[in-house]
């Protein structure tokens, strides 16, 4: 099968079984395709699914994501020893492990086609990593809480591990204890890092956007406390600080650079 085909084949098997078996009508432009297969994956549940079918994803997503572009961390130049400073896409970033801004369900964005960064990199890994992240729940018993991490598999992303965890959420006047809940993110994140052996990591922004953290303190947080604990564990583990925003770019180059 070709990429058409092969989305094709994903579109009609997400749809056949959906338990509305509710009639959606598949359009001829590629674009649209593509946008509607992503919404397939946003919004279904945890669930086995066929060999056949993880076959055809994995092939189809591997080429989306190479077609988009691969960045290597090795093809980055450091602002400072061991640590990066990238604006771009974290779903294209080829490093040991990146780190996404989950909410607590830790199972995704079911918004779907949503442009959070928890949507994304769901999207592009593909369902299996929202099953991981399912097994995890059931085993715990109970939601993720802020400030802790867990590690899956990153499946067809070019990174080796996804690191998940979940920031705080800001309503109103920041606070001390929202800080600090955010330095532990960070934390969480470096230790799961170094218990699994991982060299590189990449850090979102975590908790800015719709959890509403301002970027400047955020950012601040973000570059004492790995510096604090790479001091502090004497690690080499490189850093990238992964930013989508130019508003992000400028501040952390001004911390940094």
């Amino acid at each position: 099968m070709d990429q058409n085909e092969k989305r094709l084949y994903l579109i009609r098997h997400l749809i056949d079984e959906r338990p509305d078996k509710e009639e959606i009508s598949i359009p001829d432009s590629e674009r649209e395709q593509k946008m509607l297969l992503r919404g397939l994956f946003n919004v279904r549940l945890p669930a086995d699914i066929s060999d056949e079918f993880l076959e055809v994803q994995d092939e189809y997503l591997k080429e989306e994501i190479s077609k988009r572009g691969i960045t290597d961390i090795k093809d980055l130049k450091p602002v400072r020893d061991g640590l990066y400073i990238w604006q771009g896409d974290i779903t294209t970033l080829k490093c040991d492990a990146i780190v996404n801004a989950a909410n607590s369900g830790l199972t995704g964005c079911y918004s779907p086609c949503h442009s959070c960064i928890d949507n994304c990199i769901h999207t592009y890994a593909g369902i299996r990593l929202r099953n991981s992240c399912a097994d995890i729940i059931r085993k715990q018993g109970h939601e993720e809480q802020t400030g802790l991490a867990k590690i899956t598999p990153a499946y067809n992303l070019p990174s080796r591990y996804v690191i998940h965890t979940v920031g705080p959420i800001v309503s109103g006047a920041l606070t001390q204890q929202d800080e600090e809940l955010l330095r532990s993110c960070y934390v969480s994140c470096l230790e799961t890092a170094l218990e699994n052996n991982v060299s590189s990591i990449a850090f979102c922004c975590i908790s800015t956007g719709v959890f509403c953290f301002p970027n400047q303190r955020a950012a601040e947080i973000a570059v004492e406390t790995v510096e604090e604990f790479r001091k502090a564990k004497n690690s080499n583990i490189e850093v990238v600080f992964n930013v989508w925003k130019d508003i992000d770019y400028e501040i952390y180059t001004r911390l940094l650079g």
